[in-house]
């Protein structure tokens, strides 16, 4: 059986995945239920270059549970066409071009490999057809501007597979990218 690729992406309700932390200006513990029900499952992220110099400034030393345990011991996957100046964990160059490498990813045994706030990784393996799930928490925000998740990708069909709205007025999306 072909490991999945999920990826879980914060959004304001115009689509702006860029600078969460803008917009997502409150967090309540059915999104902390749903992170930790995405990450149970994952044994490798993907990252672009501009996500992992962040992350590995931050995450190393955060004692956000259960993010922090998840993401400092889990293999990560870096897309960029220079080394990594940065150390972390487990944290690899991918050697190649991505779609291909997480094709190959993809048939190795594991669990399920997870795209975390990278923006064109998950819109380049999304137009790719790489992309198994989408697994979205919506605010109740207008960014206004910034960089959308979907801008300039092909016709995607999706099934839904879940949705809840959290205590603080977050939706909560899982879709299945069908074929």
């Amino acid at each position: 059986m072909m490991r999945k690729v999920v990826a879980y992406e914060l959004l304001s309700l115009d689509g702006v995945a860029e600078r969460p932390d803008e917009f997502m200006t409150e967090w309540d513990e059915a999104m902390d239920a749903t992170l930790a029900s995405v990450i149970s499952d994952q044994d490798t992220v993907i990252l672009g270059r501009r996500s992992y110099n962040e992350w590995a400034d931050y995450w190393p030393d955060s004692d956000i549970q259960p993010f922090s345990a998840f993401i400092n011991g889990v293999a990560k996957y870096v897309a960029t066409s220079t080394p990594l100046d940065r150390g972390w964990a487990n944290a690899t160059a991918i050697e190649g071009e991505l779609v291909e490498f997480v094709k190959g990813l993809k048939e190795l045994p594991g669990a399920s490999i997870g795209i975390h706030a990278s923006i064109s990784v998950a819109q380049t393996l999304l137009a790719a057809g790489v992309v198994d799930e989408l697994r979205l928490i919506v605010a109740p925000t207008i960014a206004g501007s910034g960089r959308r998740l979907f801008a300039d990708l092909p016709l995607l069909h999706l099934e839904l597979t879940s949705s809840s709205t959290s205590p603080t007025g977050h939706l909560i999306l899982g879709y299945k990218v069908l074929a």
